[in-house]
């Protein structure tokens, strides 16, 4: 048992340490070249050309992928939780979907020229309402069916997707590739404002769930052997949706569509350290906060001056990850 948890304890230091070199290769690359030998210097240097660029543009965006990769990543190891499915990740229950949706109809009648802040309010508010449409009507007399919430989410982000491409198909060209560009997701978000709910919302989640690792791991077990065990399950599964589909509404609204963080991190995770949600809670908040942070770095680089969405990029590499696991992994991922 000691030796389970000296192991929990070295993986998570190798975790942060690895957070730390993306961190320090973020801030290094870019179309203004940095040493990282040269960081301490230039932030104790606020008059430089290179103080501007780290502080206005490449800070932000470290920030800012932490915070939406680590929050993607932890509501994708809660849902596979929840509904002990493999294949569950964040938008599988529409939510994306509505907050894409959100955001076009923002776009299309022009709401966006109100305030900076439309744009994620529109894309908040589209998840939120997808999340209440998905909880009431997977509400039956005996409680909250997991199984009924899981297949209308996947209904709903179809309708959420036909909403949109028709207001797309009937807007102007202007409009377009704005919509076009928000659903493929950026980082490009230097509002302090924004990038602070994002942070903070993703590391109270964190803790949130922290509390509930016990009850999850009951979970795994199936719901009827979790009420035996003491778990309620009906408010458990409840505050657990909640908590993720909260973090993947901000996520989504700050920084767009970005797919496969929630998907494929909590199986790397689960196949480097085991089920037990103690340890899976940190490690995916980790691991999805270094995979987007080193994505970041690959889409403002590979093409630069020019960037890439870095939607383009998770999906590419997160896809590409997914069938090599799936091709070395003699059985299919379990659960439990």
């Amino acid at each position: 048992m000691q030796k389970k948890y000296i192991r929990w304890i070295l993986f998570l230091a190798a975790l942060l340490l690895l957070l730390l070199i993306s961190v320090v290769i973020s801030l290094s690359s870019g179309e203004v070249k940095i040493s990282w030998s040269n960081l301490p210097a230039i932030f104790s240097n606020k008059n430089s050309i290179e103080y501007a660029v780290l502080t206005k543009i490449r800070l932000p965006r470290l920030i800012l992928a932490i915070a939406v990769g680590g929050g993607l990543s932890l509501s994708g190891a809660i849902l596979q939780g929840i509904y002990r499915n493999p294949l569950v990740e964040p938008y599988t229950l529409g939510i994306s979907g509505g907050a894409a949706l959100g955001v076009a109809i923002a776009i299309v009648f022009a709401f966006q020229n109100i305030s900076y802040i439309t744009l994620p309010l529109f894309g908040f508010g589209g998840a939120i309402v997808t999340l209440f449409i998905v909880y009431f009507l997977s509400v039956k007399k005996d409680g909250l069916s997991v199984s009924s919430m899981l297949l209308i989410g996947v209904m709903v982000s179809f309708v959420s997707s036909s909403a949109m491409m028709f207001l797309m198909s009937i807007t102007t060209t202007d409009n377009l590739q704005s919509i076009v560009f928000w659903v493929m997701g950026s980082l490009d978000e230097s509002k302090p404002l924004l990038i602070n709910i994002a942070i903070y919302s993703s590391l109270a989640g964190l803790v949130l769930t922290y509390l509930f690792s016990t009850s999850l791991n009951a979970l795994r077990l199936g719901e009827s052997k979790a009420r035996h065990l003491g778990i309620n399950t009906k408010v458990t599964v409840k505050i657990l949706f909640f908590i993720a589909s909260l973090l993947t509404g901000i996520a989504v609204s700050v920084a767009g569509v970005i797919g496969f963080v929630g998907l494929v991190i909590p199986h790397i995770m689960r196949l480097i350290i085991g089920n037990d949600y103690r340890i899976l809670i940190g490690s995916s908040f980790l691991g999805g906060a270094i995979f987007l942070v080193l994505s970041d770095t690959l889409a403002r680089t590979i093409i630069s001056p020019n960037e890439l969405p870095i939607g383009v990029i998770t999906g590419f590499v997160g896809g590409l990850v997914f069938i090599v696991i799936l091709a070395r992994t003699k059985s299919y991922f379990k659960l439990n």
